[in-house]
């Protein structure tokens, strides 16, 4: 699929910023992971930092940037050159979640306003195969998109100061986990009893953008089993390798 090309301009004085078209698109998400890794391929010798969101890159360098038309340059040359056609390897995740009264503190919200049973809530959520689209907001937070349209929601109007490691929300079209105890303002549906980020170990996080990712419901007896595997460094996060 082709696509346009993007707004390019500096971003102070390390970095240059590539902008695409507003939109939460999967095939735009896998167009710039596969200009991110011919950037990196080409950076080899020299240490830049690639970052992706939904519709854009920043090329962030260490030093600041000499010759900032030079690099401009580089970057269009980059995108305009054949990219080998190599498949990108992701995985695809699968996190428990518990739907409890305990910890859905905004089901009864979610289900006044859009006119859906808490069962039917729950079914909603755990369908679709969402794909990480980046990380950001907190450390480990992971941004989904595939939230399906009936559970869309407006963020409350007064955000809440303390919301839980682990809560799972919606806000707006879409859905997260908070990684660690945070003020937030997204509806409240549930919570992971998984950690989605742990600063002491080697890879803080085992996510990147273009994997998947799958909530399975669990009941509250369930949800307190898992915590305790996790204590004990027994759990075994569920995945499976896949290449796009």
């Amino acid at each position: 699929m082709k696509f346009e090309k993007p707004t390019i301009q500096p971003l102070g004085k390390q970095a240059i910023l590539l902008s695409w078209e507003e939109n939460i698109d999967e095939n735009l998400l896998y167009h710039l992971l596969q200009l991110k890794k011919h950037i990196q391929h080409y950076y080899t010798k020299v240490k830049v930092e690639v970052i992706n969101t939904y519709n854009s890159l920043l090329v962030n360098y260490v030093s600041t940037i000499k010759n900032i038309y030079g690099e401009i340059s580089v970057l269009e040359k980059l995108m305009d050159s054949p990219q080998k056609d190599t498949a990108l390897q992701f995985y695809q995740f699968t996190l428990p979640v518990c739907y409890d009264q305990k910890f859905g503190l905004d089901l009864e919200e979610l289900s006044k306003q859009n006119q859906l049973g808490i069962s039917e809530i729950i079914q909603l959520h755990t369908q679709p195969n969402y794909t990480i689209f980046f990380t950001g907001f907190l450390p480990g937070f992971l941004y989904l998109g595939g939230l399906d349209k009936k559970l869309h929601i407006s963020r409350k109007k007064s955000p809440r100061l303390k919301v839980e490691k682990g809560a799972v929300g919606i806000g707006e079209k879409q859905t997260g986990i908070y990684p660690q105890i945070s003020a937030g303002g997204w509806q409240l549906i549930g919570n992971c009893p998984v950690p989605i980020f742990d600063v002491n170990q080697e890879k803080p996080s085992p996510f990147q953008a273009g994997d998947k990712l799958k909530f399975e419901a669990v009941n509250l007896e369930d949800y307190e089993t898992i915590q305790q595997e996790v204590k004990q460094g027994t759990y075994q996060l569920k995945k499976e390798m896949y290449e796009h």
